[in-house]
């Protein structure tokens, strides 16, 4: 893949912002996690407002990107574009066996094991709930294997995961896509998310957070987007699907996983699920209703000792992809 073509002027901020030696011990070990002002202070063993000052320089010149989280602020790698090329090639650069390298490495692990011990004592004192709803429907495993069918016809470059949750999405496809964003409104649930796609390895994948009804994010810029085992939660889920579609890319997909209709009540009273399940042609008719095209509806059913089932509904933008071959432009 080419790399953008930079002006003079912007590369040379680049290369002022990263040529200082804490800024570039910042930037290898972003490259390696999303990390908070509070995780570098602990890694680096600087005060605050020096690395604020040094991040503030690497996010003016578009080496670094920051978002914010409740009342948390993190900084990431820039994901596409030039100052991501760049950033990404100094990093490459790096010799890991430095010993200043090696060491921030040596901290960012301890930190990352902080961040999975506290996510694992989430879990730990939920485990018992989602272990009871776990076992009412169908086995995760056949879900996640009529998920990969869905979506195993064409590649996947950019997939969107909304209310991701745990990140299982994110962990199943990360093999096979360039890059995956997973988003929730949770804090508990991103920190869940965060310790997976670490415990894994995975470095193609981020989570943040994010509302379902109004993405912080370009039109046009994914693939694939899943929203799994969501809807149920929502008060508009018709709303949601609208804007899971703005951002799909002409010919993207949209897979909706959720359950069939169901009448255990207890999950509304005490696991605040807004919707019992839903019919095939509810949803049908919301994916519709928003432009795209159902191609496929399934719906398992559950095991021997399960009482819910659950579907599977995967729609397709209509737009026609336009390829642009070197000399003229055809219809893909």
């Amino acid at each position: 893949m080419d790399t953008e073509p930079l002006a003079f002027p912007a590369l040379t901020a680049m290369l002022k912002a990263a040529g200082e030696s804490t800024r570039l011990r910042i930037l290898a070990l972003i490259a390696e996690a999303e990390l908070t002002v509070s995780d570098l202070t602990e890694i680096l063993r600087q005060s605050q407002p020096r690395l604020s000052r040094h991040l503030r320089l690497l996010c003016e010149a578009g080496l670094v990107e920051r978002f914010r989280e409740g009342s948390w602020a993190f900084f990431r790698m820039g994901e596409r574009g030039g100052p991501a090329d760049v950033a990404r090639a100094m990093v490459a650069r790096l010799d890991p066996h430095d010993p200043i390298i090696a060491r921030d490495r040596e901290r960012l692990a301890a930190v990352r094991a902080a961040r999975a011990t506290a996510a694992q004592n989430y879990f730990r004192r939920h485990a018992a709930e989602w272990d009871r709803i776990r076992k009412l429907h169908v086995a995760d495993t056949a879900v996640e294997d009529a998920i990969r069918s869905a979506l195993a016809d064409k590649p996947i470059r950019a997939l969107l995961d909304l209310g991701t949750g745990t990140g299982r999405m994110l962990e199943l496809f990360a093999p096979d896509i360039e890059r995956g964003l997973g988003l929730d409104l949770s804090l508990d649930m991103l920190a869940l998310a965060r310790a997976r796609l670490d415990r894994a390895g995975i470095k193609n994948c981020s989570v943040r957070q994010g509302d379902i009804y109004d993405l912080a994010l370009p039109r046009d810029s994914f693939d694939v987007v899943i929203i799994h085992q969501v809807l149920h939660f929502l008060d508009d889920s018709a709303r949601a699907i609208r804007e899971a579609v703005r951002v799909l890319r002409p010919g993207g997909r949209l897979l909706v996983v959720d359950f069939a209709p169901h009448d255990l009540e207890f999950l509304r009273e005490e696991h605040a699920h807004r919707r019992l399940g839903f019919a095939g042609e509810t949803v049908t008719q919301w994916l519709q209703a928003a432009g795209l095209d159902v191609v496929r509806q399934q719906t398992l059913p559950p095991g021997p000792q399960g009482k819910i089932a659950v579907s599977l509904w995967l729609a397709r933008d209509p737009r026609i992809v336009l390829a642009t071959p070197p000399k003229t432009r055809e219809l893909a």
